[in-house]
């Protein structure tokens, strides 16, 4: 069965990027190859993915930087209100509007894998918003940024499944339970 897993990166206190949207706090910790929740064995898990516009346009400018080409070979959803966005590959689709909209498209692509939001934690907040996020896959690094983009700025209620070490990061898997009520 095809799940929408939001697998990420981030800092002690919650956050996916600093303020600037740099990861350079994230690409200076060390990885064990094949460890928990290690980036090889997961994306081989993964038939499509979702991303907004700010990882997308991150995606795209960290390639160019690198000199590394589009990495991805399925079929991506990237949510914006942009025109403008060059496809960085064939397999690259624009949407607008309401995320369960794309969503069963995502799901149909994956086929017998799994969706994969990629970074944007409002887009994984929208998806568990809809009813449609069915797990949080989080390395956890010891760093702290004090502000920057939020790992999820819902209110959600999650239960653990997994949790163990890849080198410098804490690594967690959560099932997503469902949205947790306000105070009140």
């Amino acid at each position: 069965m095809t799940r929408t897993v939001y697998y990420a990166a981030t800092t002690l206190d919650g956050f996916l990027a600093d303020e600037h949207d740099s990861l350079d706090w994230l690409l200076t910790q060390p990885l064990e190859e094949g460890g928990m929740l290690d980036y090889g064995s997961f994306i081989g898990g993964i038939g499509a993915l979702l991303m907004g516009r700010t990882t997308y346009e991150w995606v795209l400018a960290h390639g160019a930087e690198t000199g590394e080409a589009w990495s991805y070979t399925q079929p991506t959803w990237v949510m914006t209100h942009r025109e403008d966005l060059p496809a960085a590959s064939e397999q690259v689709r624009f949407a607008a509007g309401d995320v369960r909209e794309v969503h069963g498209a995502m799901v149909a692509a994956a086929g017998d894998k799994d969706v994969w939001v990629v970074g944007g934690g409002d887009l994984a907040g929208q998806l568990a918003d809809a009813g449609l996020l069915d797990e949080v896959l989080l390395s956890i690094a010891p760093v702290t940024l004090g502000a920057g983009r939020p790992l999820l700025p819902r209110r959600l209620d999650l239960r653990l499944t997994s949790h163990g070490r890849n080198g410098a990061f804490l690594c967690a898997t959560y099932d997503v339970v469902g949205p947790r009520a306000g105070p009140g």
